[in-house]
């Protein structure tokens, strides 16, 4: 046997090769996505910079879909904190995994059959089983016999509500208002209406989380403390 000549093989194997490229082999696998993509880029107009522009569309369309929709805010109803012309980043996944609407939430809802024919924005002020009362003899909403201090985002001059109301809301609905009582088409003007003014849970988009628009107003919304103290419907922690 030519044990000189096996030994030769087997080292050249394992040394750079001659050309001094000590570069690894490309993967098959690598080289046949490499080849697949320049294929599908030669094969539209534009090239790689259409199949970069048509994958960042795509990101977008899910991300819109799925995760995150921006909305634009159509009326004063949420002033002050929202502005009409505002555009606001809406959470659609806050409430997709078992999470529920907490009372304070500001939220993006579907009033087709409830309010109107057009998404609106409002507050959560009551939620299934919540006993939602207006008002106490100090002027203010009560939820679950507890005082609702609405001050740090109710209109300036606005009243929590010209119109009085005692309703209990149904499980699996929202009681919702605006934050600007005196502009506002909420649960109270459909009081009459399919549904007495709640909006099922189903209807909810979701959550507005960020102000996105004008960039000198970009903040975070977050839940107000008024609604903290409040005891749940069964006479827990609300």
């Amino acid at each position: 046997m030519d044990t000189e000549t096996q030994h030769t093989e087997r080292d050249r194997s394992s040394r750079p090769s001659e050309t001094g490229d000590t570069r690894p082999a490309k993967d098959p696998g690598e080289r046949s996505r490499f080849a697949l993509a320049s294929r599908a880029a030669d094969a539209v107009p534009g090239g790689r910079i259409t199949l970069t522009v048509l994958f960042c569309l795509v990101s977008v369309l899910l991300l819109n879909l799925f995760v995150a929709q921006p909305f634009a805010i159509p009326s004063g109803s949420m002033e002050p904190g929202l502005r009409a012309g505002d555009r606001v980043l809406v959470n659609k996944l806050a409430y997709r995994f078992g999470a529920d609407p907490q009372r304070g939430d500001v939220v993006v809802f579907d009033g087709t059959g409830y309010f109107g024919n057009a998404d609106y924005v409002k507050r959560v002020v009551g939620v299934g089983g919540d006993h939602v009362v207006c008002c106490d003899e100090k002027g203010r909403i009560q939820v679950n016999g507890r005082p609702v201090d609405e001050s740090t985002f109710l209109y300036p001059g606005d009243s929590p509500s010209e119109d009085s109301f005692d309703v209990v809301v149904p499980d699996g609905t929202l009681f919702l208002l605006g934050d600007h009582r005196a502009d506002s088409s909420d649960s109270r003007a459909h009081l009459g209406s399919p549904g007495g003014g709640m909006v099922p849970v189903g209807q909810v988009i979701g959550r507005a989380d960020w102000i996105a628009w004008p960039a000198g107003r970009w903040t975070r919304l977050t839940r107000p403390a008024a609604y903290a103290r409040v005891p749940a419907a069964n006479g827990g922690r609300g």
